[in-house]
């Protein structure tokens, strides 16, 4: 979790870092979590019965699991992103001409979320739906949204959440990445190769307002065995560009 609160309450520091885990097990057990969180089972204990009583964790069996609650609040938050209508059609349209997944994603306190996603015609699991969290300097989306940041910006967004290696390609030296993020300034793209997931590539174009910032990133994700290199930056960018084109049209004049 990043710190930014003068004077945390560390009862909610906990509680905050209960539901972290859960979102990042899946399921678990209180013996499981207090291991994984280093507190007391009885600490642990406490925080989930309360969250619990709350709606916003349930327990079968004695394993817990993050409740639906969480898709009430995640879709009111979802709405208040104009450019989700404006892009559902569009990516429906993307993917099937593509073949390949099709996504819009946003920033939110130095992460991308991706809030509108199409699948496409594969089988192989590229672990992408609505509310997926992802590192920004790891995916050709979360690329193309830093770079519309100032470099202050992309400082800070460096010392809060790190530079983590997903996998052997992630970039993970922060003068390596302002270079990137240069080039993605001057080519108008970013592509991500194997750089969240091996197997998987993306490309990603801005999606900007009438004011010309960037409030969201459209692309696509596919495996590496049919988003070559060069297909990916051919007729698949084109069509990414042209999908975006038409979602700038739509947030200007809805």
């Amino acid at each position: 979790m990043t710190r930014e609160a003068k004077n945390p309450v560390k009862a909610t520091q906990r509680s905050l870092a209960v539901l972290e885990m859960l979102y990042e097990l899946g399921t678990a057990r209180l013996t499981e979590l207090a291991e994984r969180l280093e507190l007391p089972d009885s600490t642990v204990h406490n925080h989930l019965s309360t969250l619990v009583e709350g709606g916003f964790v349930t327990r079968n069996d004695g394993v817990y699991r993050l409740s639906l609650q969480f898709l009430t609040y995640g879709e009111f938050a979802r709405s208040q992103y104009k450019i989700t209508d404006a892009a559902r059609n569009e990516l429906r349209h993307l993917a099937s001409e593509t073949s390949e997944s099709a996504s819009m994603c946003v920033a939110e306190s130095g992460l991308g979320y991706f809030i509108a996603h199409e699948p496409g015609n594969t089988d192989l699991p590229l672990d992408l739906y609505l509310g997926k969290r992802v590192p920004l300097h790891a995916t050709a989306f979360g690329k193309v949204l830093l770079a519309d940041r100032p470099d202050e910006d992309i400082e800070t967004t460096i010392d809060r959440h790190g530079l983590a290696a997903c996998t052997s390609n992630t970039i993970t030296d922060r003068s390596a990445l302002l270079e990137e993020l240069a080039s993605v300034r001057s080519n108008g793209h970013a592509v991500g190769d194997e750089e969240r997931l091996r197997g998987v590539r993306s490309v990603a174009t801005a999606v900007r307002n009438e004011s010309g910032i960037a409030v969201g990133a459209v692309g696509v994700t596919g495996p590496t065995s049919r988003l070559t290199l060069e297909r990916l930056r051919g007729p698949v960018l084109e069509a990414v560009i042209n999908t975006k084109n038409v979602i700038e049209l739509q947030i200007t004049y809805s």
